[in-house]
This record gives C-alpha cells, structure tokens and sequence, in this order.
C-alpha cells in the first residue's frame, strides 16, 4: 500500500494528475500498478485523508490539491485535533494519576496487555481508541470522558493513518506502557510528561508524512518499488 500511495502522491505533485483531473478507474489502476483493489482502495483513502482528492459517488476519484498540507480524520483537520487533544488529555493525565481507582488500573493494564499482543491493526486501533477513552475515565470527570467520545472516531481514523504509513504501533504501546506506569505511581507530573511525549510522537510522525518527498524517482509499484523507509516515530 506504501509503494501504491507514493507512486500516486508523487504523480499528482509532480503534475501528471492535475488538480480537477480525474484519476484511472480502479481496475485500470489495479490493472497498470498490478496491485489488489483492497490494496488500491487503501491508497486512495490515504490520499483523500491527505487532502489530495475527494471520492464522488458515482463519478470516481479528482484531484482537489498538488500538496499535502493539513491531512483530516473524520470531520476533523490533524492540526485541530492535536491542538485539541493538547489541551484536554495532557491535563486529564494529571488528573487520572492522583484520582486513578484499583479498578481504573485493572482495566488499563488489561487492555494495555491486550494492545501489545494485538497483530491485526483494525482491531488495535479500536483498542488505541479505548486506552485513551479508559484514561479519561481515570480522570473521574464525564465532560473529559464526552470530549474524548466526540473525537473517539477522529482518534480511530489518525491511528489507522499513522499505523499504515508511520509504523507507530510499537511505539505507540512503549508511550501507552509510560503513562499507564505513571498512572500507577500516582505521579501527576510523570503522567503529564508521558502523555506529552505521546502526542509530540504523534506529531512528529504525522509531520514526517505530510513532508514524505514523493517526487522523486518513481516506479510502478508492481515493478518492484521498495517500501522500506516509511517515516518512523
């Protein structure tokens, strides 16, 4: 999927889609890149969360920009939903680590457990999105829990992205694995680092995809296009 997205980013950089273009239908581009459609379909999702297209129903995939600028997740540009997230789940680390119950800890080192043996990224996504859903509830507050559910799908969305073209998902759990130990201390302070350090992750890996060059040499991915070199975080 990789090979698909950079061959197809770097072609609408570098003009060869313009912007109002429409691109090949799937079978040809399956049929011309020699992949899988789930595999094209994959692709062509990264490219519409990147902001570069937009699917129409009916009509096929046209390009709407020849830059990769501020992806979004859901109903949500990446850039509000970090500034977001800052704001409410940095604080609610504090919060959860002084006022955590036995309960809370249980349910987070359960699922954390869960997340570091989970192979299949769908369903370790789903359980990213609970992890940071559970932490709210540490908080003992319900508004945190609310803000945290009105983003949940958003959350679900930038982690699938992330994971696909980022590799964070070790990462991910080592950055989880701190703040749950925090929690568990009880330490306001390393519970706010942890998490700080989480979301500074994130945006850093996201920064590196926005900035990914794909203009450079291309070859069809059929043709042996190396996937190695993803932005890692």
């Amino acid at each position: 999927m990789e090979a698909v997205l950079a061959h197809l980013r770097g072609a609408i950089e570098r003009g060869e889609y313009a912007i109002g273009d429409k691109l090949p239908s799937e079978a040809e581009l399956c049929r011309t890149l020699e992949v899988s459609r789930p595999v094209l379909r994959e692709a062509l999702r990264a490219l519409q969360t990147m902001g570069l297209t937009v699917s129409k129903t009916g009509k096929g995939t046209f390009v709407v920009a020849n830059a990769v600028e501020d992806p979004t997740f859901g109903d949500y540009a990446a850039s509000d939903l970090l500034e977001v997230r800052r704001h409410v789940e940095i604080p609610v680390a504090g919060y959860a680590a002084v006022r955590r119950t036995p309960e809370n800890l249980d349910h987070l080192a359960h699922l954390l457990d869960r997340m570091e043996q989970e192979t299949d990224t769908t369903a370790w996504v789903a359980m990213d999105t609970l992890f940071h859903l559970a932490v709210a509830e540490a908080a003992q507050n319900p508004v945190f829990r609310r803000v945290i559910e009105e983003i949940r799908d958003a959350l679900a969305r930038q982690s699938a992205f992330l994971n696909e073209l980022g590799g964070r998902r070790e990462q991910s759990n080592r950055e989880h694995r701190a703040i749950v130990e925090a929690l568990i201390d009880g330490s306001e302070l390393d519970a706010v680092e942890a998490m700080s350090h989480h979301l500074d992750r994130v945006e850093t890996t996201l920064t590196d995809i926005v900035r990914s060059p794909a203009g450079g040499k291309d070859t069809a991915p059929g043709a042996g296009t190396p996937t190695e070199g993803n932005p890692q975080a």
